[in-house]
């Protein structure tokens, strides 16, 4: 059975490549869709990205829309395009102050620095991605949430927005980690601001943000490599390994042309397993 798919990410190629996130993000939402699944795709608007050369079209119902985050009201607009070679939907969010600025880095300034916004960046980008389903007119079964750069979603979107119209009722969150860097270590401060749910149990000025996200996603999905397994370090911290039912492993390779329409074949079994 087809499933309406968001498919929040940071990366796709060409507009960003940054990690592996990138190819994998131009791949397995193509695949998904390939299996008949309504999949749309949301990255942010990067200042670099050419409108002309990757024919960005405006969307009327997609300018302006309100949401408020950190205690005030904002406004963000969303142009449309398609992954080159292909029928795959993509939104690019915009933002003068969170996005545009952005080098094709991404996460780092040119001199190579961790960006030190790039909690609070993220967690707008929850705010914004989520509030933009009233204006599409549509309405997921699934969010899927991909790396550190959307885990904020799965707790925004049930402390706010869950049930709170049409457009948010029975939508289940996945929460898709690829990798474990320094980058998913997010303080507090920033999470509080995005209004983001922390359990009780975790505790710190600093805190995992996939430990955080696994209270409210509705399963797990963490990808192994034979370089990098990390399900083993990421089950024995404590969110994670509070809610490890909720867990998915699926081992991949370290080549270097993934099979990719594997991959989309073993999250498919999960999000249909889901949504049964």
């Amino acid at each position: 059975m087809s499933k309406k798919l968001y498919y929040l990410t940071t990366e796709i190629i060409p507009f960003a490549n940054v990690t592996p996130l990138a190819e994998f993000s131009t791949k397995v939402p193509l695949s998904l869709q390939e299996k008949g699944h309504d999949i749309r795709t949301i990255i942010p608007k990067y200042g670099y990205v050419s409108e002309r050369k990757y024919i960005l079209r405006e969307v009327i119902r997609l300018r302006e829309i309100p949401f408020q985050f950190n205690g005030h009201e904002q406004v963000a607009s969303a142009k449309s395009a398609f992954i080159p070679k292909t029928r795959v939907q993509v939104y690019f969010l915009e933002d003068d102050h969170w996005f545009t600025p952005l080098t094709n880095l991404v996460y780092k300034s040119k001199n190579g620095r961790v960006l030190a916004d790039n909690g609070e960046r993220y967690g707008y980008f929850a705010k914004a991605v989520l509030s933009t389903l009233p204006h599409l007119f549509w309405s997921p079964d699934i969010f899927i949430c991909n790396g550190w750069q959307s885990a904020m979603v799965p707790g925004i979107f049930k402390r706010h927005f869950e049930g709170t119209n049409e457009f948010y009722e029975n939508i289940q969150t996945v929460m898709v980690i690829h990798d474990l860097n320094e980058y998913s270590e997010v303080s507090r401060k920033d999470l509080e601001m995005a209004e983001v749910p922390i359990h009780d149990s975790l505790k710190g000025k600093m805190l995992n943000v996939y430990d955080v996200a696994s209270f409210d996603a509705d399963s797990i999905i963490i990808f192994d490599k034979p370089s990098a397994p990390i399900s083993k370090t990421l089950l024995n911290q404590p969110g994670i390994k509070a809610n490890k039912k909720k867990v998915s492993v699926i081992n991949w390779s370290d080549d270097e042309m993934p099979d990719y329409q594997a991959i989309a074949d073993e999250m498919d079994k999960i999000l249909k397993k889901l949504s049964d």
